[in-house]
């Protein structure tokens, strides 16, 4: 059985989560600069409103990421020695004062991490291809008034600490929690190129009209790729809490943090619903692994090893141990969500 709590509070005070707690940061926040997050940042730094309007970008944006930054203090407090934090952020593009430029979200978190003792590790690139005819920027063809297409968002990686080990039931927890062979052959690729989700949210739902969520294979790979079977991940910016259902499908506890009280809601509302969902989830994945074995030669499929759970052939001996079941009910327990699964 996995527990998620989805928690509306402000994430710079995250009091309900003790210290050293957490294995996994998995999030999304909302990107300094970018116009559809100027009344959340606003709404907790009324200055950033006058920067704005006297046209002093920098002065905004070192402001707004003050305010992550404050988030990013919790966060270390929470998360364990040898935890990972992973964040998807984009940089910003915006004329201001009548000058357009590139704010670069990426740099002033990785700047914080790293001036907190974290290990930076090796990011992705999460590229989200546009077809618009008009996604060029500047002076069309003349040289010298053009800019770069931006196209692409990062997925930080960030660990604290030192390796981590896994001894006794960790040690067994990990090897059940293996990707196959395949899977990491893409996971740990440096480009993503994963299709973006549906932004909107019923009117009637939340004043937001943009979920801003990322798609679930995101959080999906990262949960997997981070973290093993009973670890607790946070999203400190859960959203619709899409991160929550990557635990679910995982078999990791999770928390969400909302600072909006109707997202926390809605985000509860689709994880009880999400058996169905979450179970297509999973058997693609064992779906995808059957067709890459099916497809090698046959010299190279009497090479492999046997899966003792699900016997089905693995490319290494790392796999053999490889657990992944299916959900048999979600039930709400006061203010948590239990996911059941079949053994």
């Amino acid at each position: 059985m996995t527990t998620h709590k989805l928690i509306s509070c402000d994430s710079r005070e995250l009091k309900q989560i003790p210290d050293r707690s957490v294995d996994l940061v998995v999030t999304s926040p909302p990107y300094p600069m970018i116009e559809m997050w100027d009344e959340v940042f606003v709404a907790q730094d009324e200055s950033i409103r006058s920067d704005l309007l006297l046209g002093n970008g920098n002065s905004a944006f070192k402001k707004m990421h003050t305010i992550l930054n404050s988030v990013w203090s919790e966060c270390d407090r929470v998360l364990k020695e040898s935890g990972f934090a992973c964040i998807n952020i984009g940089d910003a593009t915006r004329t201001v004062n009548d000058v357009f430029r590139m704010y670069s979200n990426h740099t002033e978190i990785i700047n914080f991490f790293f001036n907190h003792g974290y290990s930076v590790l090796p990011d992705i690139h999460w590229r989200k291809q546009s077809n618009a005819p008009n996604k060029f920027m500047g002076s069309g063809m003349y040289p010298a008034g053009a800019y770069v297409t931006y196209e692409h968002e990062y997925i930080l990686i960030f660990r604290k600490g030192k390796k981590r080990t896994f001894q006794g039931e960790e040690k067994e927890k990990r090897q059940k929690s293996a990707f196959f062979w395949e899977e990491r052959n893409i996971w740990f690729s440096d480009l993503w190129e994963v299709k973006g989700t549906s932004q909107n949210i019923k009117a009637d739902k939340t004043n937001r009209n943009r979920s801003a969520a990322f798609p679930f294979e995101i959080p999906y790979r990262l949960v997997n790729m981070y973290s093993a079977e009973g670890d607790i991940v946070l999203d400190p910016f859960s959203g619709l809490g899409t991160t929550a259902l990557a635990c679910a499908a995982s078999q990791r506890n999770s928390i969400g943090v909302d600072i909006d009280e109707t997202m926390s809601a809605l985000a509860m509302e689709q994880l009880m619903a999400s058996k169905s969902q979450l179970n297509e989830t999973i058997c693609k994945r064992l779906q995808n692994h059957a067709h890459f074995i099916d497809e090698l030669p046959e010299e190279k499929k009497q090479k492999c090893y046997s899966n003792t759970k699900h016997n089905f052939l693995v490319k290494t001996r790392q796999e053999t141990e490889i657990r992944i079941d299916y959900i048999g009910r979600i039930e709400k327990e006061n203010s948590c969500i239990n996911v059941i699964y079949e053994t």
